[in-house]
C-alpha cells in the first residue's frame, strides 16, 4: 500500500488518497475505513476481486482501467447524499473531457457516462445511517481506460474505453488526480450555488435530453420523451399521461 503517491495533476487540498495493490472492492475497503475516517479520502486499487456495479451487478474491470471509491462525511441525509451522483457525473465528464473531446461525451441518467453512445464509466453510491443524516458516503468510480471489458451482462448499453474511442493514453493514477481535483471543485459549487447549478451543468451534457427513452423501474416500464431531471434529482418523462417523476430506474435507448 502507498500513501499519496505522487501523479501529474493537482491533488485537492483536504482530500486523502490510498492506492492499494489488490482489494475485493474498493467500496468494500471503503465501508470498512468508514468508521476511521479523519477526512475524506479516495482509495485506488489496481487490482480488485469483488468489483461490483448497481444492483449487484458485477463490474469487469482490466488491467489499467480505474476503480476508485471516494469515501467521506457530508452533512447531508440520504435524499441529499443520493444527489452527489451528479456530482459525481459533472466530474467524471470534466476529467474524461482532458483527453478526449468532450462532444463525444454525454451522461446517461442516473449513473454512467457515455463515449460515442457507448458505456465508458459508471458510478456507483452506497451510504450507511439511521439518523437524519448519513454516517458516510461512498461514491464509486469505474472508469474504462485503457481496455473495453468483455463479458459484460449489459446488452442495452455495449461498453468501450477511452482508448477505442479516440481518447488520450492515460494511466489510472493521473486520471485519479483529475478526477479528484474535478469533484473537489463540484463540492465547492455545491455549497456555493446549490444543487440547481449542479443540476444544470448536468443537463447541459445530458444523453438524450428531448428525445424518447424507456425507463425501468422494478414494477413497470414507462416510456415517454425525456423533459428535464427535476430539483430532487428525478428523471422527468413526458408520457402520453402526462408527466412522470422517475426516482430509480435504468434507461434504454
Amino acid at each position: 500500500m502507498s500513501i499519496n503517491d505522487d501523479a501529474q495533476g493537482h491533488w485537492p487540498e483536504g482530500y486523502g488518497r490510498v492506492v492499494l495493490d489488490t482489494v475485493d472492492s474498493t467500496m468494500a475497503e471503503a465501508a470498512r475505513r468508514a468508521p476511521m475516517l479523519e477526512g475524506p479520502t479516495w482509495i485506488m486499487a489496481r487490482h480488485q476481486t469483488a468489483a461490483r456495479g448497481r444492483r449487484g451487478r458485477t463490474w469487469v474491470v482490466p488491467e489499467g482501467n480505474l476503480s476508485a471509491t471516494l469515501i467521506f462525511k457530508p452533512e447531508a441525509t440520504a435524499p441529499e447524499a443520493a444527489r452527489r451522483s451528479f456530482l459525481a457525473a459533472n466530474a467524471l465528464f470534466a476529467a474524461l473531457s482532458l483527453y478526449v473531446d468532450p462532444d463525444k461525451l454525454s451522461l446517461k441518467w442516473p449513473n454512467d457516462v457515455l463515449l460515442r453512445e457507448r458505456k465508458v464509466a459508471g458510478i456507483l453510491l452506497e451510504s450507511s445511517g439511521a439518523g437524519p443524516f448519513v454516517d458516510w458516503l461512498a461514491i464509486g468510480f469505474g472508469v474504462n481506460l485503457t481496455q473495453t471489458p468483455k463479458g459484460v451482462d449489459n446488452p442495452h448499453m455495449e461498453p468501450t474505453c477511452l482508448a477505442d474511442g479516440g481518447g488520450e493514453a492515460v494511466k489510472a493514477k493521473e486520471f485519479l488526480t483529475n478526477l479528484a481535483d474535478a469533484y473537489a471543485t463540484q463540492e465547492d459549487k455545491l455549497a456555493y450555488f446549490g444543487f440547481e447549478r449542479i443540476r444544470e451543468d448536468w443537463l447541459r451534457n445530458a444523453a438524450r435530453l428531448g428525445e424518447v427513452i424507456t425507463a425501468r423501474t422494478g414494477r413497470e416500464e414507462v416510456t415517454g420523451v425525456f423533459d428535464t431531471v427535476d430539483k430532487d434529482g428525478n428523471l422527468v418523462l413526458i408520457t402520453g399521461t402526462g408527466p412522470r417523476a422517475i426516482p430509480a430506474a435504468d434507461v434504454f435507448f
